[in-house]
């Protein structure tokens, strides 16, 4: 995964190229190709890890908690890579990898007023530098072998506001056109970058946000899930991680290989609205 090296079977492959065989949904199928999943100890990038080995790929389940990505890259027979995404380290990683997840991410709910301008340029290290700086590492490595994905776990609030979430919506709005960007550059070498947008999914960062929700608003934690997360949704539910990890193998499907620069929203109508 890290390093100089390249992946068996897959440089020189180029793009993917009609066989003249349809492709059937859920056909993915990515033996042979390594994968870097990041914030992956838990939730989505645990999800999104799981479901990438499952077919085929070879996983580094990249987190700050040591415990939980040796436990993660354990469950998927992959490797687990301790970085803290705000601290140092991330300047020095050498990364070569065929698919790249920019999942990690955390939250802070508070007026702008009081917003601590520390903890805002912590979120926006985490959730819009640190996939900018993994990407440009990772780039040569896709381009020289016309082959790469690159999926940046987005949220409905890169594409909508919330009251209170300055940072968390700053930084995804800012990953949307990170994400675009990288689509341009990267189409014309076999490279697709894309977000995937959902609304809110059950994931211990949820779940710590209600208390906090809960706090601003001077309301009870059962009325944060029925008055808040769930207003917008035509579907009244949480998404499940697992949905989410889904979303992210199809975009590396052969199925997918056109979609590029896309918001896959997964918001249940939210942004319909």
């Amino acid at each position: 995964m890290l390093g100089n090296g390249s992946c068996d079977g897959t440089k020189g492959r180029g793009m993917d190229q009609p066989t003249g065989t349809p492709w059937q949904a859920g056909d993915v199928d990515l033996r042979g190709r390594r994968a870097l999943v990041t914030g992956a100890a838990s939730g989505i990038g645990r999800a999104c890890a799981r479901r990438l080995a499952a077919v085929g790929a070879e996983v580094t389940v990249l987190d700050r908690d040591a415990d939980g990505a040796k436990r993660v890259a354990h469950e998927v027979d992959g490797r687990a890579l301790v970085v803290d995404l705000a601290g140092p380290d991330l300047d020095s990683l050498r990364i070569d990898t065929d698919i790249l997840v920019n999942n990690a991410g955390l939250q802070h709910v508070a007026p702008v007023q009081e917003f601590p301008p520390q903890r805002f340029a912590l979120l926006v290290r985490v959730m819009l530098e640190a996939p900018f700086r993994l990407a440009r590492a990772a780039l040569p490595g896709m381009y020289e072998r016309g082959w790469g994905r690159i999926v940046n776990i987005s949220s409905v609030h890169g594409l909508r506001a919330s009251a209170f979430k300055s940072a968390y919506v700053a930084a995804k709005h800012g990953l949307e056109g990170l994400s675009k960007v990288i689509a341009l550059e990267g189409g014309p070498h076999g490279v697709t970058s894309n977000c995937i947008c959902p609304a809110y999914v059950r994931t211990p960062l949820v779940e710590s946000q209600i208390a906090d929700q809960a706090r601003v608003h001077g309301i009870s934690e059962d009325e944060v899930v029925s008055t808040i997360m769930l207003t917008e949704p035509a579907i009244k539910r949480l998404v499940e991680p697992e949905e989410v990890a889904e979303m992210a193998a199809f975009l590396c499907s052969p199925a997918a290989s056109f979609v590029n620069g896309a918001s896959m929203t997964m918001d249940g109508g939210w942004s319909a609205r």
